[in-house]
């Protein structure tokens, strides 16, 4: 049986999270911690010596935090997956780490339940949000207010204005591609081609994207994944 590997980095200061990590993502048989920092300076280093698909990273670093870590990897546009590992979740925090490139938010409280499936959604280019998080960022998204679609949607196929339109609404590719009745790749490259017109990186940034010009709405009663 073959399973495709989810390559992982942890960086944190504190040698017992790093461990009860790397415990819990290894019980998995297809998720490998290839490698460990203590440092934001380690992540940069990891990450460009080991391109993982997931860096997990904590906030509070003893020299480069991990707002500054990010924003540095999606400068040079890394592939890595960045989800934030944390105990913080304040507002100023959240969104300077979601805007500045991170694809997910886990409080470390939640982390030992949650980040297997969080460290999966993210290494698939998917948002994961622990509930605290996620109901910021709607409660965000929605306070603001709508406008007219720019030109710039006007570049949009129908079906990337319809799979932008799931998208905005916390649906992941599987249940985009159940809905439009097209395969998970097809999903794939939709969302990439958005991301390109869009000159978005993250599946949040797309979201929120969405949600602001008026292309989805969030309800309570939505049906949204996992961890959403």
């Amino acid at each position: 049986m073959s399973e495709i590997m989810t390559t992982v980095v942890i960086v944190d200061d504190h040698p017992i999270v790093r461990a009860g990590m790397r415990a819990i993502l290894e019980a998995e048989a297809d998720i490998n911690v290839i490698g460990e920092g203590t440092k934001g300076a380690e992540a940069l280093r990891l990450v460009d010596d080991l391109c993982p698909d997931v860096l997990a990273l904590d906030v509070q670093l003893p020299d480069l935090n991990g707002l500054e870590v990010t924003r540095r990897l999606r400068a040079q546009e890394r592939k890595t997956a960045i989800l934030i590992l944390t105990a913080h979740n304040d507002q100023e925090t959240i969104f300077g780490l979601l805007e500045s490139g991170a694809i997910g938010y886990v409080l470390k409280d939640e982390a030992l339940e949650t980040l297997v499936s969080a460290v999966r959604a993210a290494a698939r280019g998917e948002s994961w949000f622990s509930p605290a998080v996620a109901s910021q960022v709607m409660r965000r998204a929605v306070a603001n207010p709508k406008v007219d679609c720019p030109e710039i949607l006007d570049t949009l196929t129908p079906r990337e204005i319809e799979t932008l339109r799931l998208l905005g609404r916390g649906l992941d590719n599987t249940a985009i591609a159940r809905k439009l009745v097209i395969t998970k790749r097809t999903v794939q490259n939709h969302i990439s081609t958005i991301y390109g017109k869009l000159g978005v990186t993250s599946r949040t940034e797309a979201m929120l994207y969405a949600i602001r010009h008026g292309l989805a709405q969030v309800s309570s009663e939505e049906n949204t994944p996992d961890g959403f």
